[in-house]
């Protein structure tokens, strides 16, 4: 890494008295040479600013040229005052405001060696720190000692971050939300942006999910094209990383089953989604698959973080949309139970609007999972043995019974909350009841009648 203080070993460049020791370790990434009096909106950060001061004409101009370069996060001023018969006062005093470090060009010293100079140390760094990362690379060093090496070399902090969204890997705690840089990135249709504070990079590679590199504060010359190195050495990490199974033969265990409509996506998107605890996939497909989950908690909540994580992703996938279902925790003996459940939770989801859509297993009834062991042959041929003549009825009359019928049932039989569920009056209610049970010729007071009626009215 290039720092004020490494340049100051170049021939010529000296620190002027003013500038605090404290203030030489900042990293420099590449030079930029100006006299305009507010070079504000050309500058990056970490650039050592060259300066013959042409600009300078009374005290009180050093002020907007000193806050431009501070605002924009500029490593150093390197000063000439040749034409103006030294370093003017108010520029030092401008400089210790802003805390930019002020280095002094001899008059003697022309512009284009010094500028030769500085071009040819940052290269000279930023060729030393590509090569010490592909050897780290090359040597199989982790996705986290590739950040721990890059950041040396950057001199700031690097994280790794999944789309689902999650944090990879990282040298300092996340400033903001990981899901944020998703949501950025997939506004910026895959490119290079920056969120909170971070510059965010995609990490090559042909995972359904992408991963992104956030360093923090903004990248330029040296730097970026280090960075753009990073992403690439990571996403060859992330290609040898290999899923270990986990051992789901004793002890409770969680079925989860997810769907990408329309793509193949789903062992991507759901590995993701459980990482990086352990997981054995179970089955997959072109679009589907099932893993199991050893353990008997899950934190509380999980459902709506795992429907918020896929909400963050979907943008980012070619899915049309994505759903997934989960069972309760089972005996691992039971675990072709639990795929069931998850399978079924899984169909629940695929009926519900939105482009990501989670059921967990207590929102599954058990009369659904009961009806969903039958065929949808027999399914069909007992709903209409019990309700044929109530179907009939609704068809030929364009009334609503069945309906009726069924919001009665989910309200335990109470007239009163059917109706108020309807809009309808009590004694309206009773009466289409009254007619129902006519036509049914059977007792809609009596439990077991009840129970027949309602699985027949839930079996398609």
């Amino acid at each position: 890494m290039t720092t004020v203080r490494t340049l100051l070993g170049l021939p010529g460049l000296r620190r002027h008295p003013s500038t605090g020791e404290e203030l030489l370790d900042r990293p420099v990434t590449r030079l930029y040479v100006t006299e305009l009096p507010d070079p504000g909106r050309y500058l990056s950060a970490g650039e050592l600013v060259l300066s013959g001061l042409l600009w300078w004409r009374e005290p009180g101009d050093a002020e907007p040229f000193v806050a431009a370069l501070a605002e924009a996060g500029a490593a150093a001023l390197a000063a000439s005052g040749a034409d103006s018969g030294g370093i003017p006062d108010d520029l030092v005093a401008a400089c210790g405001r802003h805390r930019v470090p002020l280095l002094e060009v001899p008059p003697d010293l022309s512009f284009a060696v010094v500028t030769e100079r500085v071009v040819l140390a940052l290269a000279t760094a930023a060729d030393g720190a590509r090569k010490r990362l592909l050897t780290a690379a090359a040597e199989g060093t982790p996705v986290p000692g590739l950040l721990d090496r890059a950041a040396a070399e950057l001199g700031t902090a690097c994280w790794v971050l999944s789309a689902v969204p999650r944090v990879v890997a990282g040298t300092a705690p996340l400033p903001i939300d990981p899901a944020e840089p998703a949501r950025r990135f997939a506004t910026a249709h895959g490119r290079p942006t920056a969120a909170g504070g971070l510059s965010v990079l995609p990490v090559e590679g042909r995972h359904a999910v992408p991963w992104l590199l956030a360093v923090a504060g903004p990248l330029s010359g040296a730097h970026a094209e280090l960075a753009e190195e990073l992403a690439g050495l990571i996403g060859l990490a992330r290609a040898r990383t290999r899923h270990e199974p986990a051992a789901v033969t004793e002890g409770p265990v969680r079925a989860i089953a997810l769907r990408t409509e329309g793509s193949d996506e789903a062992a991507d998107v759901l590995s993701e989604l459980l990482a990086p605890g352990p997981f054995a996939f179970a089955r997959t497909d072109a679009s589907e698959a099932f893993a199991l989950v050893p353990g008997p908690v899950w934190p509380d909540g999980w459902a709506a973080a795992a429907a918020a994580a896929l909400s963050t992703v979907e943008p980012l996938l070619r899915a049309s949309r994505v759903v997934a279902g989960f069972a309760d925790a089972m005996p691992a003996a039971e675990a072709d139970g639990a795929l069931e459940v998850a399978r079924h939770a899984l169909t629940l989801a695929a009926a519900r609007p939105g482009p990501a859509v989670v059921v967990p297993a207590d929102e599954v009834g058990v009369h659904q999972l009961l009806l969903a062991g039958a065929s949808a042959e027999l399914r069909g041929a007992l709903r209409r043995r019990l309700l044929g003549p109530l179907l009939d009825y609704d068809a030929e009359q364009h009334s609503d019974l069945v309906r009726t019928v069924r919001v009665f049932l989910e309200c335990s039989g109470s007239p009163t909350r059917a109706a108020k569920a309807l809009h309808i009056h009590v004694n309206t209610l009773r009466y289409r009841i009254g007619r129902a049970a006519e036509l049914l010729g059977a007792d809609l007071g009596e439990f077991t009648t009840q129970v027949e009626v309602y699985l027949a009215l839930t079996a398609q």
